[in-house]
């Protein structure tokens, strides 16, 4: 491997994925010498959908966009991708094909593991192993609240739980720029780029929210999450 690593060591990474901390010296040694670098550019496909699910993904800056590619070039956004997370798709343990794709939001720097050391880790440690399975059970779980949600909530529903979200879980505060295109914020809530337009206006002309092109902020988050609750 290259001395000019973004990454020194999987040891001291301060990005790390949090289940690492169940591996011992060695397995560490053994990650950090079967792993390489790669840095996309906005909009760059960093996992694509069906193909072979060699690796396991680690942002170690930036952000990207999981999402499920569908027919008509219609996608269905799942999630944000963030630093200190693994980015690896119940696929990868049925049928060794990725179950979705990520792209580059922002320039993105990442660690590629080989999934056939991820695998030795899970059969050699128990620990690991548990946290892996803690790990893709709750992606499952936030799945599935999202499907729940887009199944019984209106559309100003829809489209606070993407705003609060935003706040809550990607940038941790209330004024932020959502990087999603209004197209993006559509196939994140299920809705037209129309609705959603029509929508942040209504948030922005009832003092929930100010919207000005990509960035927001919030005004009344309380109001919103009420919209959200009661969808």
């Amino acid at each position: 491997m290259a001395d000019d690593r973004l990454v020194n060591s999987c040891e001291n990474c301060i990005v790390a994925w949090k289940n690492f901390k169940n591996l011992s010296k060695n397995e560490i040694k053994l990650l950090n010498e079967n792993r390489y670098e790669a840095t996309f550019k906005p909009g760059e496909i960093i996992m694509k959908q069906g193909s072979p699910a060699s690796n396991a993904v680690f942002l170690s800056s930036g952000m990207g966009k999981i999402y499920i590619e569908g027919s008509d070039d219609k996608n269905f956004i799942l999630g944000i991708a963030l630093p200190s997370q693994i980015i690896i798709g119940p696929g990868a343990h049925i049928h060794a094909r990725n179950s979705y794709s990520v792209s580059a939001l922002t320039i993105v720097r990442t660690c590629f593991i080989s999934m056939e050391i991820i695998n030795q880790l899970i059969r050699q440690n128990a620990e690991f192993a548990s946290g892996m399975i803690e790990d893709l059970s709750l992606r499952s779980l936030e799945v599935h609240n999202k499907l729940v949600s887009l199944a019984h909530k209106r559309m100003p529903g829809r489209l606070a739980e993407a705003i609060l979200y935003f706040s809550e879980q990607v940038y941790n505060t209330d004024i932020f720029d959502i990087v999603l295109s209004r197209q993006e914020l559509g196939e994140m809530t299920n809705m037209a780029k129309e609705s959603v337009v029509r929508i942040l206006k209504e948030l922005e002309l009832s003092g929930v929210i100010k919207s000005d092109n990509s960035k927001i902020k919030i005004i009344d988050k309380e109001k919103l999450r009420l919209i959200s609750e009661r969808g």
